[in-house]
């Protein structure tokens, strides 16, 4: 007697655990060593503040970052103000300064309107914010808060997500403490 075959799709789904930071002006707390470990990658919003601090996290991870308006022409030589890239099958566009839903800068709004990407990074206001936007297809913006000790902030935060089969999950919210 003769087995079958069943066939399946052998596409090997991959997660991704994603690590994202912003607005550290020059002061990573080594905490974020800790709670990223698990991390595929690490995104940073801008305002990095050295390049040491970048070098530190790409050693670590692999890491993709914009730069922020307090940055630095050593900072702007590495990193472009805007980055737009795929994970898992999603788009990303992460930009410093960009604003919000609904609040966007004009310049980003119309920019957002024409081609949309599914997950719209920003720091700058050291607000943490997970907001969805069904006005652009539902786009999820994260701003991560700051991580850093320079601000009005009272909190620092970093924010981890999972990218599964183009499904976003698992976002969590950490907190390492107050500002000062």
């Amino acid at each position: 007697m003769r087995l079958g075959v069943t066939s399946f799709d052998q596409r090997q789904t991959i997660m991704m655990k994603i690590g994202v930071l912003s607005d550290t002006h020059g002061y990573l707390d080594d905490r974020m060593f800790h709670h990223f470990d698990q991390c595929d990658e690490i995104w940073h919003a801008g305002d990095l503040g050295t390049i040491a601090l970048a070098d530190k996290i790409a050693a670590f991870r692999p890491f993709r970052a914009v730069y922020g308006n307090i940055d630095g022409q050593d900072v702007r030589a590495q990193f472009s103000e805007h980055a737009r890239f795929s994970a898992e099958g999603l788009e990303v566009w992460m930009t410093h300064i960009g604003g919000y839903p609904p609040r966007y800068t004009p310049a980003m709004l119309a920019a957002l309107r024409k081609n949309p990407p599914d997950i719209y990074v920003t720091g700058h206001s050291h607000i943490l914010r997970i907001i969805s936007d069904p006005t652009l297809g539902n786009l999820l913006h994260i701003n991560p808060g700051a991580a850093g000790k320079h601000g009005f902030h009272k909190v620092r935060t970093l924010v981890r997500l999972d990218i599964d089969d183009k499904k976003i999950s698992n976002v969590q919210v950490i907190e390492l403490g107050k500002r000062a």
